[in-house]
């Protein structure tokens, strides 16, 4: 009997680089070894599914691609999902390693294979319920014509003749939602700011707020809000919403690197400013050092939306409080 391995010719595969070594062709088989592991997704088994992607690896890959997950964002809900702890550093390891050597079984510890059966089983259970109503502002990840019904739509995908596994490589090529998720970034940003100026504004405390990439002068990256201006900064703002801690952690480098401008400041014998640090997302949550260096470089001034209210009475922004 052929595997969906045996079949494969890479004379026909095409490859490009976001690949990372997966060829349609590798991909497809992955896609057809998962199909007979679910036999023909009629079952979901994670422990089935587990022992074919130790076999082929590959499989984990057709898995990602049909939540349509980032592999951090994966880590990050089966952390929540399971309380069992799955590093970002982890699952982009492992994907590298599969998307390297696709066909090579894996070879796990302890640890790692508990890691792995529970990334599975979050993915199984995801991929049954489908996706949920989360209103009109708001699109869930597993709203997607396969995925957006639960099992049933994965099967009837399969099984009408679509080209099911073109398009999850098509989907796994494209970096899942991250389109969608670039373009409402700035959004997703503007609503922390709002926040900001919301109780500045309360408290009458005059701020600049800066324009993306503007140059002001004594900042080589101009800080979110000025106080009270660029003339006389007395206190800096940076904001930002992040789920990567890749951009997290570009953050933390800049919340430092103003904490040095003010201390070079008053070594020259000029006045120095406060800096505060206003985040939101998972991606500060992810590496705790990084956090650690945030909170030392603000003086332990940093905010989210749930003390914004704090912002003011707990900073030195309550010396430029007019009301």
């Amino acid at each position: 009997m052929l595997t969906p391995f045996s079949r494969v010719s890479n004379q026909n595969s095409w490859l490009c680089p976001e690949a990372g070594g997966v060829t349609f062709a590798t991909f497809e088989g992955g896609y057809e070894a998962l199909k007979q592991a679910t036999r023909g997704f009629q079952d979901l088994d994670h422990n089935a599914i587990f022992q074919a992607i130790i076999q082929a690896p590959i499989i984990f890959t057709v898995l990602r691609a049909m939540l349509g997950f980032t592999p951090p964002e994966w880590a990050y809900v089966t952390t929540q999902e399971s309380h069992t702890h799955v590093s970002q550093g982890f699952i982009r390891a492992l994907d590298r390693k599969i998307r390297s050597h696709p066909l090579t079984p894996l070879r796990l510890g302890a640890e790692s294979s508990t890691r792995v059966r529970k990334l599975v089983t979050t993915a199984c259970r995801l991929l049954v319920e489908g996706s949920r109503d989360l209103g009109q502002d708001m699109l869930h990840r597993l709203d997607k014509a396969d995925t957006k019904f639960g099992l049933i739509g994965v099967r009837n995908m399969a099984q009408i003749g679509a080209p099911y596994a073109m398009l999850l490589y098509e989907r796994f090529l494209g970096r899942p939602f991250a389109g969608h998720r670039d373009s409402v970034s700035e959004i997703i940003g503007d609503a922390l700011e709002s926040a900001i100026e919301e109780v500045l504004s309360r408290a009458g405390v005059s701020a600049r707020k800066t324009r993306r990439a503007e140059r002001i002068p004594g900042f080589d990256q101009a800080p979110d809000f000025i106080i009270p201006s660029e003339f006389n900064p007395q206190v800096v703002i940076e904001a930002k919403i992040t789920e990567d801690d890749g951009t997290a952690r570009d953050k933390v480098t800049r919340v430092q690197h103003l904490h040095e401008l003010s201390r070079a400041a008053i070594t020259a014998g000029k006045p120095g400013f406060q800096v505060i640090a206003c985040i939101g997302g998972r991606g500060f949550g992810v590496r705790r050092e990084d956090m650690k260096k945030m909170l030392i470089a603000t003086g332990g001034k940093v905010f989210t939306m749930k003390n914004m209210e704090r912002l003011v009475d707990c900073t030195r922004l309550r010396e430029f409080r007019t009301k």
